[in-house]
């Protein structure tokens, strides 16, 4: 490619760029396949009511949900309005101002995340965690957060 003034990948970033990013995307449509089928929910519903899971009271603002789970807050309301619809979470205005939103998970909602819990971890074991040796993984989960942190 011409002399734009961009630096170009080299063959070997270029190769690593397209397995990172196939890869993820293999990996998160299987994860959301396996979860879907066998748990009767989406990989983000899933993300969403986990994180809910293991919050003090099982409650968390919209707004805090979006950053947990690295969505928009316009996707995390369709996602929340598609749990309160099948009784897994409720809304209600923030306690501690009024202003903003909680979603709060409900028992049947616990109920449903445990569920889908153990179909994710073995999900997650089978297509990562037990195809990695141990560093492998260890360096992966330090790349990404390294990613994260200058996004």
């Amino acid at each position: 490619m011409g002399g734009s003034g961009v630096e170009w990948l080299d063959d070997e970033q270029q190769l690593a760029w397209r397995h990172y990013i196939r890869g993820s995307r293999a990996l998160e449509t299987v994860l959301d396949n396996e979860v879907q089928t066998e748990a009767g929910m989406s990989l983000s519903e899933f993300e969403l009511l986990s994180m809910l899971s293991e919050a003090p009271d099982r409650v968390l603002r919209m707004s805090t949900l979006a950053e947990l789970i690295v969505q928009s807050r316009s996707r995390v309301t369709h996602t929340a309005n598609r749990l309160a619809r099948r009784g897994w979470v409720e809304r209600r205005a923030a306690a501690d101002d009024g202003r903003g939103v909680e979603l709060v998970l409900t028992e049947a909602g616990m109920e449903a995340v445990v569920v889908a819990a153990q179909v994710h971890v073995m999900s997650v074991r089978r297509h990562l965690v037990d195809v990695l040796e141990r560093l492998e993984l260890v360096e992966l989960g330090a790349a990404m957060m390294k990613v994260r942190a200058s996004l």
